[in-house]
């Protein structure tokens, strides 16, 4: 048998990083700890480009030293994911982070309540970025001898629970793309991890949610499980970093629930 390669993760204050989803929420506060790690260059990539502009102002503002861009596409379709990956190896010269934090607007609803058209829509919004990216910057990473990639779902992978039917589908095909891509990845000094949270309080997505009957019920009483604290967009950017600083260099192939107590998954 060879010998096995021991891989050595780049300190944050060296990496490129780009964000899907990166204007708003989870994105933003996750592009805000990378530029306060000392990462030298941070790409946003969103759909909205006033958006975008406004919180690549943000980042800057809490460390004017790194290289901040924004990158407008919708990574949901691949020749927009294509773009934008190849436009920031391009900037920046090289990719050592991809995190892939975008979501839809779906709020839970039982099955037989659900749209036919909207199932397709649920499942392009939700899974679709996070696989195109990493295909994309896989064999970036691979020539330049590794990097992390961290993807968002849900405890809707790991949990069933009644109104979340297709978007568990949809979170659990994320986890699963994610664990078997580490199995593949390692042996290029390649990480990729998944966090999946339940309630991120703060955020667009738990205000849509909670402006929802069922929806509100639903979390309401979940919320009141998390004995530990509800979730915020700077607790998930938190473990975000981390499981791409060299700290969890011997970290893959992970789902990790990050939810206050919720549930044990």
């Amino acid at each position: 048998m060879g010998e096995t390669k021991t891989w050595n993760a780049r300190p944050l204050n060296e990496c490129r990083v780009l964000i899907t989803g990166g204007t708003s929420g989870v994105g933003l506060a996750t592009a805000v700890r990378f530029a306060e790690a000392g990462s030298p260059a941070i790409g946003i990539v969103g759909r909205n480009r006033e958006r975008g502009e406004s919180a690549m102002r943000e980042v800057r503002e809490k460390a004017p030293r790194s290289q901040v861009r924004f990158f407008s596409g919708d990574c949901n379709l691949s020749d927009q994911a294509t773009a934008v990956c190849e436009a920031a190896q391009k900037e920046f010269g090289r990719l050592d982070v991809l995190v892939n934090s975008t979501t839809g607007s779906y709020a839970p609803r039982l099955l037989h309540k659900t749209e036919l058209e909207e199932i397709q829509t649920v499942l392009l919004e939700q899974i679709m970025a996070p696989l195109l990216t990493s295909r994309i910057v896989l064999p970036l990473m691979t020539a330049q001898g590794g990097g992390a990639i961290v993807n968002v779902a849900s405890d809707a992978a790991k949990v069933a629970t009644p109104g979340e039917t297709v978007l568990s589908a949809a979170m659990a095909g994320i986890v699963m793309f994610s664990r078997t891509l580490a199995i593949e990845a390692k042996r290029n000094g390649i990480r990729v991890n998944v966090v999946t949270p339940s309630i991120i309080k703060g955020t667009a997505t738990h205000d849509k949610v909670m402006g929802d009957e069922f929806a509100a019920k639903l979390f309401g009483k979940a919320i009141k499980l998390a004995h530990l604290g509800v979730v915020n967009a700077y607790d998930m950017a938190d473990l975000i970093v981390f499981l791409a600083s060299p700290q969890a260099a011997k970290i893959s192939g992970q789902a990790i629930s990050l939810n206050g107590g919720i549930s044990a998954a």
